[in-house]
């Protein structure tokens, strides 16, 4: 297929359960595919760091790379993709790929990726913070953050990436990173808040109300906000109303799993739900049903999950 003329002109493809797909294989499709900007491959079990680094240094017009359950690619693939991109890739997505594995070993200096605005790194047990560190210095443009699933991930680690964003992240996703603390989410909101929109914190049970007192402070543009199952209580909800920002720019709260939240945080909910579009509440179980019945009256035009 890639050995053909006819697919000079494809420019997206999705190859999935294929375990014929090789190293080889996929380098012929990058140098007969020259417009291609958009690849997915799935389950590919004979796929290697040598493959998808050689189709990248192949493929000239590749905008876009997912990678799900691709278990041979280690951060040596992943790097090696960030490398040769040649200034040209915008996304980069890894999921469910078991075989990266945190760095044991220096890395020494490499060349930014300032094309990538987009990143997903989502349930790699084995990625966490030696690897975000360097990932800290090759990444700067990045607006779209997704490490979802990465419980080995701590503040050590994220604090210096987001640092080291300079073009302002936009949303960021660090659901179920278990090990990520008031720390990180706080400097988070003071130094991307101006430009924070979505915000999902859910399952990250070391978040407390410090950070949704640096949310009130710091985030004027935040739409959606998810602290599920995180250890928020009433005074952080307060906190949260009594930012006159976010009150007019918040849309989607979610709340669910809250155990620390009572029927003191109503007022405050009610507060913020003058622009509120959607409320999470379900297994709060320290609010009561009847003062979640008063708040669906009062807020008729917000849908709310009890």
């Amino acid at each position: 297929m890639g050995s053909g003329l006819g697919l000079k002109k494809l420019r997206s493809l999705v190859i999935t359960a294929c375990p014929g797909v090789t190293d080889l294989g996929i380098e012929a499709v990058g140098k007969g595919c020259p417009n291609m900007k958009q690849l997915c491959l799935r389950k590919c079990t004979f796929l290697s760091d040598n493959g998808v680094v050689s189709f990248v240094k192949a493929a000239v017009s590749l905008e876009s790379l997912q990678l799900e359950e691709c278990h041979r690619i280690s951060q040596v693939g992943f790097f090696g993709i960030l490398v040769h991109s040649a200034g040209k890739l915008k996304a980069l997505a890894f999921e469910n790929c078991f075989g990266m594995k945190d760095l044991a070993f220096g890395v020494p200096a490499l060349p930014p990726c300032n094309s990538l605005k987009s990143l997903s790194i989502r349930n790699c047990n084995g990625f966490g913070d030696a690897s975000l560190a360097v990932l800290s210095r090759l990444c700067p443009n990045v607006v779209h953050l997704n490490l979802g699933g990465l419980n080995g991930v701590t503040d050590y680690g994220l604090l210096p990436f987001v640092q080291s964003c300079d073009a302002g992240l936009v949303k960021v996703n660090l659901s179920g990173c278990v090990n990520v603390s008031d720390k990180t989410i706080s400097a988070l909101a003071k130094l991307h808040g101006e430009t924070l929109e979505l915000l999902n914190l859910n399952g990250c049970g070391c978040v407390t109300d410090a950070s949704l007192a640096a949310v009130a402070d710091f985030c004027s543009v935040l739409r959606e906000l998810d602290v599920s199952k995180s250890r928020v209580s009433d005074f952080g909800i307060a906190a949260l109303a009594g930012g006159s920002a976010i009150q007019i720019s918040l849309q989607i709260l979610s709340l669910s799993g809250c155990v620390l939240a009572s029927d003191k945080c109503l007022p405050y909910l009610h507060k913020l739900g003058n622009n509120l579009k959607g409320l999470n509440m379900q297994q709060c179980v320290g609010i009561s049903h009847r003062g979640v019945d008063l708040l669906v009256e009062r807020l008729w035009w917000c849908d709310i999950l009890s």
